[in-house]
């Protein structure tokens, strides 16, 4: 049985968000059984950033379970969602742990939406209170990727 997740931080300055603890929620050996599915789909990933990954794709998970919504992650971070995904039972308390589950559904692009899906879903995760890395978020834009 996996060890429970504690209670999401509180603040007690209104104005200014909590930044929300990640260490500890995933135990060692719950963060090394992600990071091995990571490694897995992605040959000659480091495991460095695959664990970067990961923390990542935890803030965009317990960002979405706090009630954000039409969340897109990056290309890299999607890397670490799938991969928390098929670790089902601790996906499924992380999602708990947060908020609610967190459904996924391919390419939710709204197309009336101004903003670039990622660029919403940064915003939506830094008033969360989560620092984000930005490395791991950069998307080509469409000038750069060519057709998408």
């Amino acid at each position: 049985m996996s060890t429970p997740l504690p209670p999401p931080p509180c603040s007690t300055k209104p104005h200014t968000p909590p930044t929300p603890a990640l260490h500890g929620l995933l135990a060692a050996p719950q963060l090394d059984a992600v990071r091995a599915t990571v490694l897995d789909d992605n040959p000659g990933m480091e495991p460095e950033l695959a664990a970067r990954i990961i923390t990542e794709a935890i803030k965009f998970v317990a960002t979405a379970a706090q009630g954000a919504e039409n969340m897109t992650p990056s290309r890299l971070v999607d890397k670490g969602w799938h991969a928390l995904i098929l670790h089902t039972a601790l996906y499924s308390q992380l999602c708990a742990h947060w908020g609610s589950f967190v459904d996924h559904y391919p390419n939710p692009h709204n197309t009336e939406d101004t903003l670039h899906p990622v660029a919403r879903t940064i915003q939506s995760i830094e008033r969360a209170g989560f620092p984000v890395d930005h490395h791991l978020w950069d998307e080509p834009t469409p000038a750069r990727a060519g057709h998408r």
